[in-house]
């Protein structure tokens, strides 16, 4: 009896340990890499659309920000403006239940992140990101835009 009970016991201890295991989910490979918007004293906010390669206005100048959106995990986002390495800060962004992003709150599962990339004085030239997923596929995501 005593070794049936200690066999149940196990059973029911190795089925908790599964359901447990089971509902942690992976993180999410990259799926979407895209520059949002651009900011310059010159021109303020300019949202940049799909597929477009240039800014429209003339951000030439110094206090230049780039806002980048990565949906998924990355590994380290490789960064740069021509070639040189532009400095920035990383926001977790989550997604409400109907799929829309917004800051991340209590409770909610980050989803990607808001890169915000200060030229530093650089003025004009193509910027690049891209990162490789942490996970499965492994697939490397990137964009450019040229500024200027």
């Amino acid at each position: 009896m005593k070794k049936r009970l200690v066999t149940v016991f196990g059973a029911l201890i190795a089925l908790l340990l599964g359901a447990q295991t089971a509902s942690a989910a992976s993180a999410a490979p990259l799926s979407q890499v895209k520059v949002l918007k651009v900011e310059s004293p010159a021109c303020g906010f300019e949202d940049i659309g799909e597929g477009q390669e240039k800014t429209r206005c003339d951000h030439s100048g110094p206090n230049i920000k780039i806002y980048v959106l990565e949906v998924g995990y990355g590994r380290r986002a490789q960064v740069g403006l021509d070639g040189f390495e532009v400095n920035g800060t990383r926001t977790p962004v989550c997604a409400f239940d109907n799929g829309n992003l917004t800051d991340c709150t209590v409770g909610r599962k980050t989803v990607g992140y808001l890169y915000v990339f200060d030229l530093a004085g650089k003025q004009e030239g193509t910027f690049t990101f891209s990162n490789t997923s942490i996970n499965a596929p492994g697939n490397t995501m990137s964009t450019q835009l040229y500024i200027k």
